[in-house]
């Protein structure tokens, strides 16, 4: 129901934004760090209940979904509704003893995905804009979580995530298509794999490339990053380029599942490379 693997990944964001914004190791509050990873995980898992009570019928049709509790009938639309609103009331609590802003971004963060982002997916493509901005809120979330504030540093954490979302998903959208086009979703920017959606997919790592190293120029406030792990960050960015690349080139699913591949390695990778540069410089 929560999807279990997601949630984590999406903590781990949350808590590496975290431990970006503090001021050293001594400033580290476990128990602030503990209720920021579990009032995430359960805005995170109600978001992901929510969509599916949402998305009941449309996932009964798919191959990679079919199986989930709501869409096969192991769990009832009331049980999980029941479910999802309470990790919501549970995480936003959490969230806003940890601090209010917090809680607020993380309310923002699950009307989105839940209001707004699931209920476009059968409609447009546009959907995948709309949900790379809740996507893009755990990184910079943990900043805002420690500072009470929404600056120039956790503008860049969520401008980083938030340019990762397209590559990502668009590479999901592309090995999956015939599964997706099965529930009637078309995520795909000109809805068909084709060099024009490959070439955004391309123009997004750019992007991404270039958002990642803007800590190096020492513009960003607190948020930096040293040449060191501005190269280190760069390869792993041209990395993801690359993957891009190959997508454009042969345009199959293979290349596409490759990418979607290197896109949840390269996020983990340059969050740590931004967390270990911080403390070890």
């Amino acid at each position: 129901m929560t999807k279990v693997g997601l949630a984590i990944s999406v903590v781990f964001s949350t808590l590496a934004g975290y431990l970006l914004a503090v001021e050293d190791w001594q400033q580290i509050d476990i128990m602030k760090l503990m209720m920021l990873a579990v009032g995430g995980y359960c805005m995170v898992g109600a978001s992901n209940a929510f969509n599916q009570i949402i998305e009941k019928d449309l996932d009964a049709k798919m191959d990679r979904t079919k199986n989930r509790p709501v869409s096969s009938g192991r769990v009832s639309k009331n049980t999980a509704f029941t479910l999802a609103a309470a990790l919501t009331i549970v995480g936003l609590a959490i969230l806003y003893i940890v601090s209010p802003k917090t809680a607020m971004f993380g309310a923002i963060s699950i009307f989105l995905y839940t209001s707004v982002y699931t209920p476009l997916k059968p409609l447009t493509p546009l959907a995948v804009f709309v949900g790379a901005f809740p996507g893009a809120i755990p990184f910079m979330l943990g900043w805002v979580a420690h500072t009470d504030q929404f600056g120039i540093e956790a503008g860049m954490l969520f401008l980083i995530q938030f340019f990762w979302q397209f590559p990502h998903f668009w590479a999901l959208g592309w090995f999956l298509f015939n599964d997706y086009e099965k529930g009637g979703f078309y995520l795909l920017p000109t809805r068909k794999k084709d060099k024009k959606t490959a070439l955004q997919v391309i123009l997004y790592c750019v992007w991404l490339i270039i958002a990642s190293l803007l800590p190096a120029t020492g513009y960003t406030g607190r948020l930096y990053l040293s040449p060191i792990a501005a190269v280190l960050v760069l390869a792993a960015g041209l990395w993801m380029l690359y993957g891009g690349v190959q997508l454009y080139r042969k345009q199959t699913d293979k290349s596409a599942k490759t990418l979607m591949l290197i896109s949840v390695t390269y996020i983990t990778l340059i969050q740590i490379i931004f967390i270990l540069d911080k403390f070890l410089r």
